[in-house]
């Protein structure tokens, strides 16, 4: 196995009560990460401590290493640098994501003056580059509209840009098509499988639906009750679940015959 890229060992997080309870993932370069479970499993709890985006009054305990450096306990202005250069999330709505007044070329830039310090026609030339890369058309004249003026599919695409902006080695996604319909849904999960690969990311992909799932992880970790109860990659645990509680998610999948499932992929697929 090679080296991980993220490390989250033993992580807890207490917000009053303990709602995550010793949590462990190992992030590969170049592969997509499932993390599945219910609304209120911990889930999007525990991808939002590997930014520090958590309440100020969570008590967090673990670790969560990226490339050896320690990001627990990290000062304001530490992560400051870790955000959005090498960690980037996506996030379920793109509408609350983007900023609604500023147009797309603005946002983009932004990231990069701020990380990278590129500016001016460099900074455009690479928002143009970064549009093409996620597959928005007229990326040019994209850059001089405003989020309002794209579909759904089109914003979350711009968002992925937005993330992609300083080349993170760790893109976190949270539910990020949980908003779209079926047929823009399988574009944004084939080009987080693209991006992935080509770009050599260790991707997170925290979802409630399994059959997101099917389509392109690697691995996938189940969560209930703030714990993981079955990690296993994507072929084992569909066609092999061993906990009763992964059998019931995939069960209450549509159409759902565990049994029957097609190599790699979850029966609805």
């Amino acid at each position: 196995m090679s080296a991980s890229t993220l490390s989250i060992r033993d992580l807890t997080i207490d917000i009053g009560r303990p709602l995550v309870k010793g949590v462990s993932l190992e992030l590969e370069a170049g592969r997509i990460h499932g993390l599945a479970g219910e609304s209120g499993s911990g889930k999007t709890l525990t991808s939002l401590a590997v930014l520090g985006l958590l309440p100020r009054q969570a008590r967090v305990g673990g670790s969560i290493l990226l490339g050896g450096e320690e990001l627990v306990g990290l000062k304001r202005r530490s992560l400051n640098t870790v955000r959005g250069k090498r960690i980037a999330m996506v996030f379920q709505d793109p509408s609350a994501s983007l900023h609604p007044q500023l147009p797309v070329g603005r946002q983009l830039t932004d990231h990069m003056r701020v990380h990278l310090g590129l500016k001016g026609a460099a900074a455009r030339a690479r928002a143009v580059e970064l549009l093409e890369t996620v597959q928005v058309p007229n990326p040019t004249e994209a850059l001089k509209r405003y989020p309002h003026q794209f579909s759904g599919g089109q914003r979350q695409r711009i968002a992925i840009a937005c993330a992609l902006a300083c080349d993170p080695e760790v893109l976190l996604a949270d539910e990020p098509t949980t908003a779209l319909d079926v047929t823009v849904q399988a574009g944004i999960l084939q080009l987080l499988r693209d991006l992935a690969v080509e770009r050599n990311l260790a991707v997170l992909l925290v979802t409630h639906d399994l059959g997101v799932m099917s389509a392109i992880a690697d691995t996938v970790a189940v969560m209930k009750d703030g714990r993981i109860v079955e990690l296993a990659d994507r072929e084992t645990l569909f066609r092999d679940p061993q906990h009763e509680y992964t059998r019931m998610l995939l069960a209450a999948l549509p159409g759902s015959r565990i049994d029957e499932a097609p190599e790699g992929q979850a029966a609805d697929e």
